[in-house]
Formats: C-alpha cells, sequence, structure tokens
C-alpha cells in the first residue's frame, strides 16, 4: 500500500468547522510536503479548483499548476499528481507545462485528469460547462494531444474541440511514453474514457464492498478494450485516529455536526451535474471527496484492519485527509503505517524482526 495524501490548499477538509489550523498559504504547503517525506508518504494530490470548495467561495484557496511546480522543486521523493480539467486549459500547453515539471521533479510529475462538474465556477474563470457527456468528449481529445506532444517530434491534430498545427514540444517529459494519468469516473461514459485514456483509476470513499467491486469492475473494461492493466487503483479517505473510542466518538461529531456553512455552495452541483454510482448524503458532504465512507475511523488498531481489507480489495494507494493536517499525518504515520505492515507480515507468516 502506497500513502498518499491531498495537499492542503483550502485552509482544511471540513466543511462545519470554520478554522482547523491548516492555512491556503504555500509556506504550510511546503512544510506538509518537506514533514510528509521524513514521515513516509509517498504521493501527494493537489486539487484543482479556482473556487474554495470546503471553506466557500470567497475563502482562500492555492492555485494547482504553480504550487505543483513549486513544490517540486523543494522536495525530493514525492510523487506530485495534480489534478487538470480540460474546460480551463489548453491542451497543448498544458503539455509543456507538465513536462516542464517532470523535469524540475526528476520524473515525479502525474495527472489526475478531472472533467468538472462545478458550473458557478466555470461561469466565474470562463471555463467551457457542457453536458456530462459532452465534458468527457473533450477530455478525449485533451488526452490526445497531450500524448502526442509527448511523444511526437512534431504533432497536429484537428478535432471538434481543439485544432494544433506542427506543434513541437522540447524538452519531453522524464517518464516515457507520458507522465502517469490518473482520472476517477463512475458514469460508463467516464469510466469509458478512463479506460481508453488513462493509465490508473482513483476513487472517492466508498465501502470495501463498494470499492471491490469497482476495482473489479474496471479490470474488467480494461481487458475488454484490449489494454495493458491499469497501473494502480487509489482511494480517497478521511482518517480520524485516536487512541479510545471515546476521543474518536467525540472527533467523528465535531465533524459531522450539521450547521450552517459556506463550505457547502457547491453540493447542489456536485450532486446534480455528476453521474454518482452512491447517493451523496449531506452528512458525507461534510468531508470532501466523500472521506467518511471508508470509514478510516476509529483506534490505530481497527484503522489498520481496514486498511489490510482495503488492500484485499484492490486498492495500493490511499489519498488521505487529515485535520489538522500536520499533528493528524504524523500520528497516522507513527501509529498507524507501522502497524500495517506488522499485520501484513503477521498474516503472510513472515517473522518481525
Amino acid at each position: 500500500m502506497k500513502y498518499g495524501f491531498w495537499m492542503p490548499i483550502f485552509g482544511g477538509w471540513l466543511r462545519n468547522v470554520e478554522d482547523e489550523n491548516m492555512p491556503a498559504t504555500f509556506d504550510y504547503a511546503k512544510e506538509v510536503s518537506q514533514s510528509a517525506e521524513k514521515w513516509g508518504y509517498d504521493t501527494t494530490l493537489i486539487a484543482e479548483l479556482n473556487l474554495n470548495d470546503i471553506k466557500g467561495t470567497e475563502a482562500d484557496s492555492l492555485e494547482a499548476w504553480s504550487t505543483a511546480a513549486a513544490i517540486a522543486a523543494v522536495t525530493d521523493k514525492l510523487e506530485i499528481m495534480t489534478a487538470i480539467r480540460p474546460a480551463f486549459h489548453n491542451p497543448a500547453v498544458t503539455a509543456k507545462m507538465a513536462a516542464n515539471i517532470d523535469q524540475i521533479s526528476n520524473g515525479r510529475f502525474t495527472l489526475n485528469v478531472v472533467s468538472a462538474w462545478w458550473a458557478e465556477e466555470a461561469k466565474q474563470y470562463g471555463g467551457e460547462f457542457t453536458e456530462h457527456d459532452e465534458r468527457y468528449d473533450r477530455t478525449d481529445e485533451f488526452l490526445q494531444v497531450m500524448k502526442g506532444m509527448w511523444t511526437e517530434e512534431e504533432f497536429s491534430f484537428k478535432g471538434k474541440y481543439y485544432d494544433i498545427q506542427n506543434a513541437r514540444l522540447a524538452p519531453k517529459p522524464v517518464q516515457r511514453p507520458n507522465p502517469l494519468l490518473y482520472a476517477g469516473g463512475e458514469s460508463p461514459r467516464g469510466k469509458r474514457s478512463i479506460v481508453e485514456g488513462c493509465d490508473a483509476y482513483v476513487m472517492h470513499g466508498g465501502t470495501v464492498e463498494e470499492i471491490a467491486e469497482k476495482v473489479q469492475g474496471m479490470k474488467e473494461l480494461r481487458a475488454e478494450a484490449g489494454k495493458e492493466p491499469l497501473a494502480s487503483f487509489g482511494m480517497a479517505a478521511f482518517v480520524v485516529c485516536r487512541d479510545t473510542e471515546e476521543e474518536v466518538k467525540a472527533e467523528y461529531d465535531r465533524i459531522v455536526s450539521m450547521k450552517e456553512s459556506a463550505g457547502y455552495a457547491g453540493y447542489d452541483d456536485f450532486v446534480s451535474k455528476s453521474q454518482l454510482e452512491q447517493q451523496v448524503k449531506l452528512e458525507d458532504y461534510s468531508v470532501s471527496n466523500r472521506g467518511l465512507r471508508p470509514n478510516l475511523i476509529g483506534t490505530p488498531e481497527v484503522i489498520a484492519d481496514r486498511i489490510l481489507a482495503y488492500e484485499d480489495a484492490g486498492v495500493d494507494l490511499l489519498l488521505l485527509q487529515f485535520s489538522p493536517q500536520l499533528e493528524e499525518m504524523e500520528r497516522f504515520a507513527e501509529k498507524v503505517m507501522p502497524l500495517v505492515e506488522e499485520k501484513r507480515k503477521a498474516r503472510e507468516g513472515v517473522e518481525i524482526q
């Protein structure tokens, strides 16, 4: 299992808690990233939203790609997975930006391809917001252009959305043929794009049974398409780790206690303009990306057992959220990560030194 974390670019992950002591600043993001490398984390996911979906549309948030380039320059080992939403970008320019960050990071830059869902953000920032399936049509062309720019000396493309003529890109990315392309999607149309054009699958949080079904389904779709197996299956989850069940319950109640919050501004767009396989309740939405559904909530022993259950279900990358970020990431690294390894070795009959 690889351990990843969401970069705290929104000032927190909790819609019901105003101040999580994790400011939306580069200095804080840098401290988190450098600490994460010391604690054994493998990946950071940098979300791309021009409006703050957690704390409200008027709150501070960091821009994803400039943050990614800066983090690449001040870290040595972290995989830097950065979201890209085609409706807001030119694919040829994006390919050049990605290649440059891949060079800066010496091959540690990957992309999370997101076809977008927030109509209000598109209106404010001039993004092309279309119906669900058409957003994936655009994504398909976007990926064709980026891959062509990365792999060909001179590239031309003419489609419905993009017209690129005799374009050259140098230097190419360190990773060949391209930086790893992650993507998530639950609709049949979204899954088709991922199967045909991406390398790895990332999922919102779900129960072990839900996730096992999704992993198996994507494996079957990929095989039917005659493609190589997907390189990775990742899942988002929010962690509440405490030493006693009483402490766990108190923290969970604090997180989900409903109250008026500017962070719920995007809820209606999220549930109406995405085609989701599971219903999203307002309690689920109190933490972003359905992070409570995996139930990584409990004592270190309980959480370690659940992580192994997700590993059995086919998940090999956890994309974790914590609040407050630094303190809880350190707690997880000290108390849960070693326990997962111990339990795995014990289950496999390996003697622990």
